[in-house]
């Protein structure tokens, strides 16, 4: 075969989606306004001997390193989305990157938790009026990022077939941390307003429990969604017997070995194997796949029955 017609036969493995550089840009930003926001608490914390301040300002910090992870993962899926060095693109390098974001997070709960308990144990004194003014402020930088990452995280999504595993996992990391960080500055107000006026000083270490729990379970989510892909194991069985049923047609076909896995926002890697009395061309099996579920790149072996002759054919 010429190379020039073996070229035509290639095709592109960049499966990273449409949304990339609007959530990588958005991610960037909210990163901005998290560190600026960091600073701001932990010398507020220290400047008005207020821990509270200073423990949800260093734990700002933990979430913008986080952050961190995620335009790094942007980044590198960015810049290596061609390279013929990555057999099927540079997608999971978002997944792993909000893999490892979800790990952070679920020790920042730790951290809190272990922090809230140690408060129990020694109380500490807290500037209220200055504190509730720098919380308040940081709930709103918190929300304010949550909208960014958001309406990127609306506009990944995809309603449609299997539309459940079409998000952007390193956004929606992003996005738990920010509610994360929301979620703490909205209990230390809580608790800074009830040790103000009611004297309850006790619901300081209380509200870090209750917010380390949140953050916990929301961590748990993602650590199960993100691992399942990066382990090649999230394709639902309902998909995988869609394949089938579609290889298979009205015919005498039948798939002896299937394997599928995600490659990109609701796209799939499809390797088929088929045995048949009357064989048909890979290509007839591409197409039909093809009509049950988005395939970005397919590999089909066709071997006849035993007896009806020798040969497989595969492409």
């Amino acid at each position: 075969m010429h190379a020039t017609n073996a070229e035509t036969w290639k095709h592109d493995h960049d499966y990273l989606g449409e949304s990339l550089a609007r959530n990588e840009r958005q991610t960037r930003l909210v990163i901005a306004l998290t560190a600026a926001m960091m600073v701001a608490e932990i010398s507020a914390g220290v400047a008005y001997g207020s821990m509270a301040l200073l423990a949800d300002g260093w734990h700002m910090a933990s979430h913008a390193s986080a952050l961190g992870i995620t335009a790094f993962a942007y980044g590198f899926a960015r810049r290596h989305r061609h390279s013929s060095r990555y057999s099927f693109g540079t997608w999971k390098v978002s997944i792993l990157g909000g893999y490892t974001s979800a790990v952070v997070l679920g020790i920042v709960a730790l951290a809190i938790a272990w922090e809230s308990f140690g408060r129990f144990v020694n109380p500490r004194e807290i500037s209220f009026d200055q504190a509730i003014g720098v919380a308040i402020l940081g709930l709103i930088v918190n929300l304010v990022s949550a909208w960014l990452l958001r309406d990127g995280h609306d506009h990944g999504h995809d309603h449609g077939h299997d539309g459940h595993h079409h998000h952007d996992h390193n956004l929606r990391a992003a996005y738990l941390h920010v509610l994360a960080d929301a979620l703490t500055s909205l209990t230390a107000i809580l608790a800074l307003v009830c040790g103000k006026y009611f004297g309850w000083h006790w619901m300081d270490p209380a509200m870090g429990v209750v917010g380390s729990l949140v953050i916990g379970r929301w961590a748990y989510g993602l650590v199960q969604q993100t691992s399942s892909i990066l382990l090649d194991g999230d394709v639902p069985q309902s998909t995988l017997d869609a394949l089938r049923a579609a290889i298979s047609g009205d015919s005498d076909d039948l798939v002896s070995d299937l394997h599928a896995w995600r490659v990109g926002p609701g796209r799939l890697a499809v390797i088929a194997v088929v045995v048949s009395d009357s064989p048909r061309a890979p290509a007839e099996y591409k197409r039909r796949m093809q009509g049950a579920v988005d395939i970005a790149h397919a590999t089909v072996e066709v071997n006849r029955c035993e007896g009806h002759g020798e040969g497989a054919r595969a492409a």
